[in-house]
């Protein structure tokens, strides 16, 4: 039984398997789906074309390599779609990959964004009632009147009460 440690990096086992990138088969795949996916691609098709039928319908036939029922052409048009297909697919995958990653992310968000927004609530609230508690300036003046007029209220009876 042997003990793989976590501090060093596995070894490397031989395979028959051809070893491939994924990432990096992922990133030219989507390059070419990019490409196929353009006006430039569309005309360099139709120019190829044109030239493929154009030269192997009015050359000599000494010199045609695809005589007239262009069999070797629909068989790379085919060969070409054939490719195009699947790369087309793991390019809208890995896209798919991305946009689910960045809901999940604007979700995260939203619900940090909604928890700030219920404690903002909250503590204005707090403040608000805090605010009721103190007292105003108003009620301030008003008290200290009311306590003026008790204070002055048992000297102005003590004058009353002497005689003159």
């Amino acid at each position: 039984m042997t003990t793989e440690r976590l501090d060093q990096p596995r070894e490397l086992r031989r395979t028959l398997r051809p070893h491939y990138d994924p990432e990096a088969f992922g990133r030219l795949s989507e390059r070419i789906a990019r490409f196929l996916g353009t006006a430039r691609f569309l005309v360099y098709m139709t120019v190829f074309v044109g030239v493929w039928v154009i030269w192997n319908a009015t050359v000599p036939p000494t010199l045609r390599f695809d005589p007239y029922p262009f069999i070797f052409l629909t068989l790379m048009l085919s060969l070409q779609a054939s490719y195009a297909a699947p790369l087309i697919l793991l390019a809208q995958n890995r896209q798919d990959d991305r946009d689910r990653i960045q809901y999940e992310q604007d979700r995260e968000a939203a619900e940090r964004n909604q928890a700030e927004i219920e404690y903002l609530t909250r503590e204005i609230a707090g403040l608000r009632l805090a605010i009721n508690e103190v007292a105003t300036r108003d009620y301030l003046r008003a008290e200290l009147g009311r306590l003026l007029e008790e204070l002055q209220e048992p000297e102005a009876r003590e004058r009353r009460r002497q005689p003159r």
